[in-house]
């Protein structure tokens, strides 16, 4: 029966959306993706990646973004319906989780989301809510929920503005910089064209405002696994 179904799929174009179905972790899913980078690239698309993932790790990012035991800076962003939303107004009702994604034409952050949504109900079971950042425009931002069902806060921080407060936000290099927008036209999702992104960092927040875990990696194909995150959640 499984062979019949795999074979149904093939001929429906569908076998890479059956695949993610059927793994168990949010790694699982990601590697689908990088394997089919992998085989379609061309030589030279994944050396100008490897060289941008390089240069994130030469540039100190990774120490000098906030770490676990600092206070969390406060803000205050607008959500995907308009709404405002406080950091500091959240952690009344309990931990948050505060992730940061690239944008909606990020193959590896709409993966996340999903992902994220999906295990949604296992953060509120342990109190926690979700905040998402992400320097997409309001209606960009709209998009992206929309297209994933989204039920937690999607955060417009336009300019990045909260993301250098934390100190996760870098300059992508020329050459990639130079991909992004060929391909899927960053500027237009961003509404500028610093080439700024944030990393794909993760954080869990404790109610008295403090970092107790922090997944920082210059790799954007790498992510929090939920199930770490849940484990820092119950530390608390």
């Amino acid at each position: 029966m499984k062979k019949l179904l795999v074979a149904s799929l093939l001929l429906l174009g569908t076998i890479t959306i059956q695949a993610q179905d059927d793994t168990t972790t949010l790694d699982d899913r990601l590697n689908v993706r990088r394997t089919e980078f992998a085989k379609k690239a061309s030589d030279e698309k994944k050396q100008t990646y490897k060289e941008g993932i390089e240069a994130v790790e030469l540039s100190g990012i990774l120490s000098d973004a906030k770490q676990v035991g600092e206070k969390a800076p406060n803000f205050t962003l607008t959500n995907q319906l308009g709404e405002t939303v406080s950091l500091y107004d959240e952690l009344k009702n309990g931990p948050v989780v505060l992730i940061w994604y690239r944008g909606g034409w990020c193959p590896y952050c709409n993966i996340t989301l999903h992902y994220m949504q999906e295990r949604l109900p296992d953060f509120k079971a342990e109190g926690a809510s979700l905040l998402a950042l992400t320097p997409e425009l309001p209606d960009q931002s709209l998009n992206t929920s929309e297209k994933h069902d989204l039920q937690f806060n999607v955060l417009s921080d336009v300019g990045n503005q909260i993301g250098k407060d934390y100190g996760v936000v870098f300059k992508l290099t020329p050459e990639v910089a130079e991909i992004y927008e060929a391909s899927f036209g960053m500027h237009n999702y961003n509404g500028d064209e610093s080439d700024e992104l944030p990393l794909a960092a993760t954080y869990v927040i404790d109610q008295d405002g403090f970092i107790q875990y922090a997944f920082l990696d210059a790799d954007y194909r790498n992510r929090a696994e939920p199930d770490d995150i849940i484990e820092a959640l119950k530390k608390l």
